[in-house]
């Protein structure tokens, strides 16, 4: 059996981005993004988005292409995905996405719930209703309401405590009833192969660490000091290690501090990651290393060509 289309899914540092540009140059593919984090353009070094040679060596679609003030749903990456999917197609290109936001890979593989659109009215009196009462209040509000999608919620995210609010307030429903709808998936009817890449909690513990310090190095500091003002709510500002590089700018903490910070969010990070994938990925292939990976297609190599 060939394929249409790989999916490769893996938790930072897991060598999921190397893995598949080998894979792409052996099958003539084209990368298509599946994180989150690397589709704004202000965010290279931070989100370890593939270089510009990487991206020379074969055709890479969403990478890089969205302001950090621009609001990215996964509407719009569901959109966008097809049309990269259609792209290669035409082109008579095997599509490979790679990424570590689990959300997408559902977006492709199981369909995006057809929540209606929210007007800004009421999203912006949602947020307003917000400041004036503080976070813990909004919360403890919103667990009255919708007590089934406050159980999936951390008081300390944000951006999906006013995403639940909001759908509640313009559609009367709750967010996790939405959920439990799922539309046409962008990859139905498609030959799919499933990866996940997942080294070792100790290994992918240590790459961080180093790979973080290696961004400060390549200009990470530098990429935080020109978004110094954006608004703390927009996503971009969830990049791994960008508060804690602001804290250090505005003269909080010193730059050894913010490393560090940055190194244990990111390793926190990782471990939502890996459950997610366990929890929803179940039947996935599941393989140890980017080698392993690599060694993966090689024997199975009449899967791929």
């Amino acid at each position: 059996m060939s394929v249409d289309v790989v999916l490769i899914a893996g938790p930072t540092a897991s060598g999921k981005s190397a893995a598949a540009l080998e894979l792409a140059e052996r099958l003539r593919a084209t990368v298509i993004n599946a994180d989150s984090m690397q589709v704004y353009s202000e965010l290279s070094v931070l989100t370890a988005r593939p270089s510009s040679a990487d991206q020379a060596r074969v055709p890479h679609r969403l990478y890089g292409h969205v302001s950090v003030r621009q609001r990215y749903s996964a509407g719009r990456y569901q959109d966008e995905a097809a049309a990269a999917l259609a792209e290669a197609r035409d082109a008579g290109r095997i599509a490979i996405f790679v990424g570590g936001t689990g959300l997408y890979f559902d977006v492709l593989t199981k369909g995006l719930s057809p929540i209606p659109p929210v007007p800004p009215e009421i999203r912006s009196a949602v947020r307003q209703r917000f400041e004036t009462m503080g976070r813990e209040l909004f919360f403890a509000e919103l667990a009255e309401r919708d007590p089934a999608i406050v159980s999936k919620l951390r008081i300390s995210d944000t951006q999906r405590i006013l995403r639940a609010a909001d759908v509640l307030e313009g559609t009367g429903r709750s967010l996790s009833e939405w959920q439990e709808r799922s539309g046409k998936p962008v990859l139905a009817g498609l030959q799919v192969a499933r990866f996940v890449i997942a080294p070792p909690r100790e290994i992918l513990s240590e790459r961080t660490g180093r790979r973080f310090e290696a961004m400060v190095r390549q200009g990470a500091l530098e990429e935080a000091k020109a978004l110094i003002g954006l608004d703390p709510a927009a996503s971009a500002a969830k990049a791994l290690g960008l508060r804690e590089l602001w804290r250090h700018l505005n003269g909080e903490i010193d730059l050894d501090t913010a490393i560090a910070e940055a190194q244990l969010a990111t390793r926190r990070y990782v471990k939502r990651q890996l459950t997610w994938f366990r929890n929803r990925m179940k039947d996935w292939h599941w393989i140890g290393s980017a080698e392993g990976f690599g060694n993966f297609i090689t024997k199975n190599n009449h899967e791929y060509s």
